[in-house]
């Protein structure tokens, strides 16, 4: 029997894998969400967070920090006071448009289904 090679440290995964490349950037419980949301345009913290029932506000600053540091979206600070913050996706979150509009899609299609598999 062949010997398998020793697979990468999972920390790696995504150079070695176009579709852990695609998670590690979009990946998460609300990554994918608030990318979806950033696709109609900009929107401030407090709006993201209203889509997203659930979400505690340091979860979604950190998922937000994560998206930022991905270069994904843009967050830009006013100096006001109350302080004003306000993202937008990059050019680079816009190439995400169709896969998170296909996600979208067959989270249309099989939501059905997948509520009757997860019924008690």
């Amino acid at each position: 029997m062949p010997k398998l090679a020793a697979a990468p440290p999972t920390d790696l995964a995504w150079k070695s894998c176009a579709v852990s490349t695609a998670l590690e950037v979009m990946g998460g419980r609300w990554k994918a969400v608030i990318l979806f949301y950033l696709l109609g345009g900009t929107r401030r913290f407090s709006e993201i967070q209203r889509y997203l029932p659930g979400v505690s506000q340091r979860v979604l600053t950190q998922q937000l920090r994560e998206l930022e540091a991905d270069g994904v979206l843009h967050r830009e600070a006013y100096p006001e006071v109350p302080p004003r913050v306000e993202y937008s996706l990059t050019e680079f979150g816009r190439s995400l448009r169709e896969p998170l509009l296909a996600l979208r899609d067959w989270g249309e299609r099989h939501r059905q289904q997948v509520a009757a598999l997860r019924q008690p």
